[in-house]
């Protein structure tokens, strides 16, 4: 049975985040007869452009409003159904991103559906894997055919769409009432220039090792040197030494990138199911028994605050 596939675009500080374009590529596994993008926005035509560019893209849709000029779930969600309707759409997908997580299982409520979580692997339009038990293991799903799907995608089990696309832009109108219980208040962010920690090709984290707030300062500043993203484990975060919107694992951000470097860490299962995609990883503990290391591509039994220090001398 074929598909039509609506892509729910993440975007942020005027461009498309990764996520989107990994969501692409998913689906596009689903062999779909036509796959969409909606970009929602209170001036989408820049991001819609971006977004045209991506490989199997049928259309760039785009509903501009002065509601949409900040991210909200909760105002998004009604114009996410209201152009899944019109459309006609057999599937709904959204990156498993922050604004992904919010969204999606908004949309599947007031389409009254079940929704798919995590998706890893498409095996039809109707079926696919999925993480279970901190990823240990994989569970086939199967969705029922006589009803929209609704999906988040894990984007570290795809690689980005391509860049090669030429879809048509299009401005659309929807009716669609907004919920007046939610408002945009403001918005604080962590991290300044450094890359996004979902996205990252480059990561360093570090758990309870630390020791404090003051201490990760060193992570920081190593990670600035490599040009890396800053993660944290659950551990580390609990402790307060970093925000929660920094932690890596089964309950924080899923990334895979080529290069993970961790201190401190001693390798929980639900730190481990974060970083299981992750290209070369490479862990500092001075436990020579942490779990870490049984995971880990190069490993370091040693202090992290003489190790990190000798690690920059040798960047030069």
């Amino acid at each position: 049975m074929s598909a039509t596939i609506l892509v729910i675009a993440d975007h942020g500080h005027g461009a498309l985040s990764a996520g989107t374009g990994k969501t692409v590529r998913c689906a596009a596994d689903f062999g779909a007869n036509a796959i969409d993008i909606l970009v929602l926005a209170e001036d989408g035509a820049d991001i819609a452009a971006q977004a045209a560019g991506l490989s199997a893209v049928r259309r760039v849709l785009h509903i501009d409003a002065p509601a949409n000029a900040h991210p909200m779930a909760a105002i998004a969600a009604p114009q996410v159904v209201a152009a899944a309707q019109q459309g006609g759409y057999s599937h709904v997908l959204g990156p498993n991103t922050t604004f992904g997580k919010d969204l999606m299982p908004r949309v599947a409520a007031l389409l009254g559906v079940n929704m798919v979580t995590d998706l890893m692997r498409v095996l039809g339009p109707y079926r696919f894997e999925r993480p279970i038990y901190a990823g240990n293991a994989v569970h086939t799903v199967a969705a029922p055919e006589n009803q929209v799907v609704v999906a988040s995608v894990r984007g570290a089990s795809f690689d980005p769409a391509g860049t090669d696309g030429n879809a048509k832009v299009e401005a659309l109108s929807v009716d669609a009432e907004l919920p007046g219980h939610t408002r945009f208040v403001g918005l604080e962010e962590h991290g300044g220039n450094r890359p996004d920690l979902q996205t990252a090709q480059r990561v360093v984290t570090g758990g309870r090792g630390v020791g404090s707030e003051d201490n990760f300062r060193v992570v920081f500043e190593f990670a600035e040197r490599i040009g890396a993203a800053v993660g944290a484990s659950r551990a580390a975060v609990d402790a307060g030494y970093v925000p929660n919107d920094m932690q890596v694992g089964q309950t924080g951000k899923i990334i895979a990138p080529e290069l993970y470097i961790c201190f401190g860490i001693s390798g929980a299962i639900q730190h481990l199911a974060g970083i299981k995609d992750a290209g070369t990883i490479v862990a500092v503990n001075n436990d020579p028994d942490a779990p870490i290391f049984d995971i880990a591509d190069y490993g370091l039994v040693g202090d992290l605050f003489e190790v990190i220090p000798e690690l920059t001398q040798a960047l030069g």
